[in-house]
């Protein structure tokens, strides 16, 4: 996370994992231009799709109330990523494009999972730790 100057992160805007995401969708759109004009309704629209769920799903998550629900979000991030890892590999393996072709989105998307599984972490660290100080305080 990027914290801003008062130290708090204010918006899913603040979040390193949110911006990896964005740069990896624009990548996306960029790569599936380069797809055959009659995979316009399948394969790129199903890359397209994916790489869009990414940092939706980090914005919508981190707006809900809940870490447990910002977690759900980050997870169906990450289901996302890979879903869209299968269809990078599958327009190489089809011959859309060259395995160069798809270096940056590659890139990006191996610093977005790590990103997402960082996040992920603290998140679930920092609810195990409430629920412990939370039953340690009802004792």
């Amino acid at each position: 996370m990027r914290e801003k100057e008062t130290g708090k992160v204010e918006s899913h805007r603040d979040l390193d994992v949110w911006r990896a995401g964005m740069d990896l969708t624009v990548t996306i759109y960029r790569l599936t231009g380069k797809l055959p004009p009659d995979e316009r309704y399948g394969l790129v629209s199903q890359m397209r799709r994916a790489a869009t769920s990414i940092p939706a799903n980090i914005a919508e998550g981190h707006g809900r109330k809940t870490t447990g629900e910002f977690l759900q979000a980050l997870s169906v991030s990450r289901g996302s990523l890979a879903e869209l890892s299968t269809y990078l590999e599958l327009s190489v393996r089809l011959e859309y494009v060259d395995r160069s072709d798809i270096e940056d989105a590659w890139a990006l998307s191996v610093t977005s999972g790590k990103l997402l599984n960082g996040l992920m972490r603290s998140l679930e660290s920092r609810k195990r730790h409430m629920s412990t100080a939370r039953n340690e305080a009802g004792r």
